[in-house]
């Protein structure tokens, strides 16, 4: 990786790090929609690295918020997630093999779907949710966790219908993610899918995660969560349909 690689990963670490905290979500699909597009590491890698980062963000938004976590919906999510987190990884491994064409499209398909139903407003129930609908909802994050590490959409819109306070939603959704990246990691670990050798200097985005983290907490924009939303909303449609459509009208070229 040369030094213009290493800047945009940075970047992307710090604007990813910086709108998860606000809002508690978003950071996979910004930093897998950025490194599709610019292609400054493998797309398999850098879904390690965004596990890894994750982690790191997680850890310091949780070291106070941890008690806000919302029990009950939490453990069914985590167990439904980890069961399908296998699936996803599995799939992964098979679409990289065959084609990095169609690897780009479903990727850039998962952050377009992701960007608009994460741009709709939630209708706010008016009691919680069984377990059930916890599970079915934490199974989904777990499969697009095990493809992407991108876990956030369908429980970011699950969550934010239930009658819970803000900072309950923020910290549940920052704890399956932590928890989801740590049994990535291990996943991968344990199937012996190592980075490559470029990888490895995408760990120095950890010290900007964090800077960018304490940064949220610290110094929030003055706008609302709505804008906020919007703006992922934007940043995230864009990146989808730039990353899917070359890579589609490659495999059409292809075939004519």
């Amino acid at each position: 990786m040369d030094l213009h690689g290493l800047a945009i990963l940075l970047l992307l670490s710090a604007v990813a790090a910086y709108l998860q905290t606000l809002t508690g979500f978003a950071f996979g699909l910004i930093m897998m929609g950025g490194v599709g597009l610019t292609g400054v590491i493998a797309v398999p890698d850098a879904a390690v690295l965004v596990s890894c980062l994750t982690f790191v963000n997680a850890v310091q938004v949780l070291v106070r918020g941890w008690r806000d976590i919302a029990a009950r919906g939490f453990v069914p999510i985590i167990v439904a997630s980890i069961l399908l987190l296998f699936v996803g990884y599995w799939l992964l491994g098979l679409m990289a093999a065959h084609s990095i064409d169609w690897l780009k499209i479903v990727l850039g398909l998962v952050i377009v779907v992701s960007s608009i139903q994460l741009a709709m407003k939630p209708q706010p129930l008016d009691r919680l949710s069984s377990t059930g609908s916890f599970a079915f909802f934490g199974a989904i994050a777990g499969l697009m966790g095990g493809l992407f590490s991108t876990a956030g959409p369908p429980l970011v819109y699950h969550l934010y219908r239930q009658p819970l306070p803000q900072p309950t939603i923020r910290e549940t959704l920052v704890a399956v993610f932590a928890i989801n990246a740590v049994i990535r990691l291990a996943v991968v670990a344990l199937a012996g899918d190592m980075p490559r050798a470029g990888f490895w200097w995408g760990l120095l985005a950890i010290p900007v995660v964090i800077l960018f983290t304490f940064a949220a907490k610290r110094w929030p924009p003055p706008i609302s969560n709505l804008s906020l939303r919007r703006m992922a909303f934007g940043l995230l449609f864009l990146s989808g349909l730039s990353l899917a459509l070359p890579a589609l009208f490659k495999i059409i070229g292809g075939l004519s």
